[in-house]
C-alpha cells in the first residue's frame, strides 16, 4: 500500500486517465492535481477555479479534462499543458458533479444545485439540453453504458428521475422548446427542456439525499446509495408485472399500504422486537452494574430499606438531596481504622500528635475544631465523627442560636451519643432517575 500526500484540504473527487497511467483529484483547496499512478508522484496542479473544487472526470477516448467548482464554474483542462481551455457557464449554484457519456464522448453533463442538469455539446462548446423537474438539488447523476441518451439523476429529497434526451416529455400547461440542432442557429439556440421520463419519488428517505448512482456494465441493474445508509439495486419491471408503478417506491408507504401493495407489519414487527431487546440490555446492564431493579411507584429512598411492596417501614425520603452529585454513604458495621504506632490507646492523645502521625501513616488528618460556616456569620466546632471523644478538660463553645442539631456535641462531650443527628445515606442514581420521569422530567429516546 502506497500512500499519496495530496492536498491540504478534503479530496471530493478523483478520476483515472485512459490509459490508467495517470489519475487527477479535486480539492476543496480550488486546485486540481495530476498524480503519476506507478511512481505515486505530483506532475502538475491545475488552478484556476475561485473555490472549492467539488468534481472532476477524465475524457474516455481523449486528453481532455472537466472540473466544477462551489464557484458555479465547469472548466476544461488540456492535462498536458495544465491550462484551461474554456469555462461553461450555465449554472447558478455549486456543481455536484460533472461526466462525460462514455460512448461516444461527444456530450457533457453536469449538475448543480439549483435543481438543474445541463448537457453540453463538446463541439459546440455549449449547452443542448436543460434538464428540469427535481424539486431539490440535484446530488448526482450517471450516464447509462449501453443508451447514450438515457442519463438517470439523484437528488437531494431522495429521488430518481430517468432522463431520455431525445425525448422532451413536456408535462401538460408547458410550452415546448426546440432542440438546438432544429434551429436556423444551432451555435445561438436556446437551450430544449426535458422532463423526466419515469420519476421514482420516494427511492430512498426524503430526508437524505442520494450520494451515489452508477449503472452495471450491462446496463440492466443501477445501484443508489444514499444517506440513509440504504443501497438498492434498480432494474425493469418483468413481463406481467402490473404493480410496479404502484409500490411504496412510487406512491410511499401509506398509499402502498392502503392499497395492499405492501404489508408494513414486518417493520413494525422488527421495530418491537428492537424495543424488546433495547429493554433486555437495559437490565443486563443494570444486573452488571449491581443497580435495584424497576420498581413501579418506587420513589428514590435511602439504600438498604425495605421496599414499599414489603409493608415494613416505607423508604425515607430526603427532600433538597440530589442522588447524582453525591454518592451514597454506608455507616453499617463501619471498619476501624488500623492503630497508629506511637500512641496508646488507654491515654487521650494530643490532637496535633495525633495529626502528625496521621500523616506520616497516610491517613487523612482528623478535622479542626474551629471552623468557618459562613451562612452564620460566625466560629463553631464541626460535628465530630462517631467514636472520637474529647481530651478531659475540652470546653466546647455554645452554638450560635438557630443551628439544629448543634447540641448533640454536648451530648457527645457526656457520653451519651444517643441523641447524636447523623446524616443518612443517599438516594442511589437509578432510583432518582425513576422519581424523574415518573414526573415528566425525562423520557426514553426510541
Amino acid at each position: 500500500m502506497q500512500i499519496v500526500q495530496a492536498h491540504g484540504d478534503a479530496i471530493r473527487d478523483l478520476a483515472f486517465s485512459p490509459n490508467d497511467a495517470k489519475f487527477i483529484t479535486a480539492s476543496d483547496d480550488a486546485t486540481l492535481k495530476i498524480f503519476d499512478f506507478a511512481r505515486g508522484e505530483e506532475e502538475s496542479t491545475l488552478t484556476g477555479h475561485g473555490w472549492d473544487a467539488k468534481s472532476v472526470d477524465w475524457h474516455p477516448t481523449k486528453g481532455l479534462i472537466v472540473s466544477g467548482s462551489k464557484d458555479h464554474l465547469v472548466k476544461l483542462w488540456d492535462p498536458r499543458t495544465g491550462r484551461c481551455l474554456t469555462t461553461l457557464h450555465g449554472h447558478k449554484n455549486t456543481i455536484t458533479k460533472t461526466a462525460f457519456e462514455k460512448i461516444k464522448g461527444y456530450c457533457l453533463a453536469t449538475s448543480a444545485r439549483d435543481q438543474t442538469a445541463r448537457i453540453f455539446d463538446l463541439r459546440m462548446m455549449r449547452d443542448i439540453c436543460l434538464l428540469k423537474g427535481h424539486e431539490k438539488d440535484i446530488s448526482t447523476f450517471t450516464w447509462h453504458p449501453i443508451h447514450s441518451s438515457l442519463l438517470s439523476t439523484g437528488g437531494s429529497d431522495g429521488t430518481i428521475f430517468h432522463y431520455l434526451l431525445d425525448e422532451p416529455n413536456t408535462p401538460p400547461g408547458a410550452v415546448p422548446s426546440l432542440a438546438p440542432y432544429d434551429s436556423q442557429d444551432p451555435t445561438s439556440g436556446t437551450a430544449q427542456t426535458i422532463y423526466p421520463a419515469h420519476r421514482v419519488p420516494f427511492a430512498h428517505d426524503p430526508q437524505g439525499p442520494i450520494w451515489s448512482l452508477d449503472w452495471h456494465p450491462v446496463g440492466h441493474l443501477m445501484a443508489s446509495g444514499s444517506n440513509d445508509r440504504i443501497t438498492r439495486f434498480w432494474t425493469r419491471a418483468r413481463p406481467g408485472d402490473s404493480d410496479v408503478f404502484n409500490d411504496r417506491y412510487h406512491i410511499g408507504d401509506a398509499a402502498a399500504e392502503a392499497q395492499g401493495t405492501w404489508d408494513n407489519r414486518a417493520g413494525r414487527r422488527h421495530r418491537q422486537e428492537e424495543e424488546e431487546q433495547e429493554m433486555e440490555d437495559e437490565l443486563e446492564g443494570l444486573v452488571d452494574q449491581k443497580m435495584p431493579a424497576r420498581v413501579p411507584g418506587f420513589a428514590a429512598a435511602i439504600p438498604g430499606l425495605p421496599l414499599p411492596q414489603s409493608g415494613v417501614n416505607p423508604p425515607v425520603l430526603i427532600p433538597g438531596v440530589q442522588a447524582s452529585v453525591v454518592a451514597p454513604l454506608q455507616f453499617n458495621n463501619p471498619i476501624p481504622p488500623p492503630p497508629l504506632s506511637g500512641i496508646n490507646a488507654s491515654q487521650t492523645p494530643d490532637l496535633a500528635q495525633l495529626s502528625d502521625l496521621m500523616k506520616k501513616a497516610g491517613l487523612p488528618p482528623p478535622p479542626p475544631l474551629g471552623g468557618q460556616f459562613p451562612a452564620m456569620g460566625g466560629q463553631f466546632p464541626p460535628v465530630p465523627p462517631p467514636g472520637f471523644t474529647f481530651p478531659p478538660g475540652f470546653q466546647i463553645p455554645p452554638p450560635p442560636p438557630g443551628i439544629p442539631g448543634m447540641g448533640a456535641i454536648n451530648d457527645m462531650q457526656d457520653g451519651n451519643a444517643s441523641n447524636v443527628r447523623r446524616r443518612g445515606p443517599l438516594p442511589s442514581q437509578e432510583e432518582s432517575l425513576q422519581m424523574e420521569q415518573r414526573r415528566g422530567n425525562y423520557t426514553r429516546a426510541r
